[in-house]
């Protein structure tokens, strides 16, 4: 957790920001050139989270270990949590996960990372809070190329989703997609889990992975998109309100 307690409306959350596997997992019997692609980790994001982080004053929590280990943004069980083949890379280390073993990752990984979220968030309950999870996407995916160089993902339910989809194509145009190169569904976590809980508006933004290969790709990324977000959140007109919380809040 970067920044915590910042005073930033903004919470921003990486749930594929890091790549660690624990030493007893063997590195899921993959080597580097694997480890090395989105299907471990969400490239640059870790970077750019953290320059979001320090231009906005906004708490950055990110995930440090791999997608592959448990993915944070799929529901406990979900196809695709732990899974055994990823973009065409079979993953040995997790082909015929014992129950026992999937509900350690969910215990060691998954929880405390959605359970520093929430702190977050009952920490600064009494304040507006937009959840922001930064992702990112491989310019090419199962051979079909992917033009669009961000996209924002909602449910059509977002307010300020869609006031930075407004702000970002007024300089990109179609380059940033709708619901593009991904639409916001049932298998998403991280978003549903705690916006819908806390009644809070969000952003999931996706950014394609050549746009931030490296730390001065990311700094440029992050300095272009930080005045924004802040834009975008002005055209809302104000922040949303927190609903009351109960007695049992």
């Amino acid at each position: 957790m970067l920044n915590p307690g910042a005073p930033s409306p903004f919470l921003l959350l990486g749930d594929h920001a890091g790549r660690e596997i624990p030493r007893r997992l063997n590195r899921l019997g993959l080597g580097d050139a694997a480890l090395d692609r989105h299907i471990a980790w969400d490239i640059g994001i870790a970077g750019l989270g953290t320059l979001l982080s320090g231009l906005l004053d906004a708490t950055f929590i990110a995930q440090v270990y791999s997608r592959l280990v448990v993915d944070c943004n799929r529901r406990p069980g979900a196809d695709g949590a732990m899974p055994p083949v990823s973009d065409g890379e079979s993953i040995p280390g997790n082909r015929d996960l014992s129950p026992q073993a999937a509900a350690a990752r969910m215990a060691e990984i998954y929880a405390p990372y959605q359970d520093a979220i929430a702190r977050a968030l009952n920490e600064r309950a009494d304040r507006p809070t937009i959840l922001i999870a930064l992702h990112s996407f491989t310019p090419s995916m199962q051979g079909i190329e992917r033009p669009w160089r961000l996209g924002v993902l909602h449910r059509h339910d977002s307010p300020f989703s869609t006031a930075v989809l407004t702000r970002l194509r007024a300089d990109l145009g179609e380059a940033v997609g709708d619901n593009a190169p991904y639409a916001m569904d049932e298998t998403d976590n991280t978003i549903p889990l705690h916006a819908d809980a806390g009644g809070l508006d969000y952003l999931e933004l996706e950014v394609r992975q050549d746009l931030l290969v490296d730390a001065e790709a990311q700094a440029q990324m992050a300095a272009w998109l930080a005045p924004r977000l802040v834009e975008a959140l002005e055209t809302t007109g104000r922040l949303p309100e927190r609903p009351p919380r109960g007695p049992d809040a």
